[in-house]
């Protein structure tokens, strides 16, 4: 039998994400969101449980953009199924759509993982979202 402590489990990187601040009026971009690579299974479930509560509970997930690998089709999120999908759109900028039953959906401009926070922040100021310095944790 071991009696030595277990060293403690690694905390899990928090996701980059700026939401826009809540508004009576509907916007095309509801916030942005910066992974640390195009992989899909290893990014979401950091994404989908930093999101605000009220948002309600992600049941699909749509990417838009051809960078993305492993897209399974669906993935367990902290034991639940979420529906996954693909679409590969060239003239819009790329974005994951979250939906909600009851809620409806929310999109999300993904900053690509390579660009610098100076890039991001040019990103989302150009998607109408008004980011402040620093505004993404890491």
């Amino acid at each position: 039998m071991n009696d030595r402590p277990r060293p403690p489990a690694p905390a899990l990187p928090l996701p980059r994400v700026f939401l826009a601040p809540e508004s009576p009026v509907p916007r095309l971009i509801d916030g942005a969101w910066w992974p640390r690579a195009f992989d899909l299974p290893a990014e979401l479930p950091l994404l989908l449980p930093g999101l605000p509560r009220g948002w309600g509970q992600v049941v699909s997930v749509l990417v838009n953009g051809a960078e993305w690998t492993g897209a399974p089709g669906r993935m367990l999120v902290r034991g639940r199924a979420v529906r996954l999908r693909r679409t590969a759109t060239a003239h819009t900028p790329s974005t994951v759509v979250l939906m909600v039953p009851g809620h409806g959906r929310r999109d999300l401009l993904v900053v690509p993982p390579e660009a610098t926070e100076r890039a991001a922040e040019s990103l989302m100021s150009a998607a109408g979202l008004t980011p402040e310095r620093g505004c993404f944790a890491s």
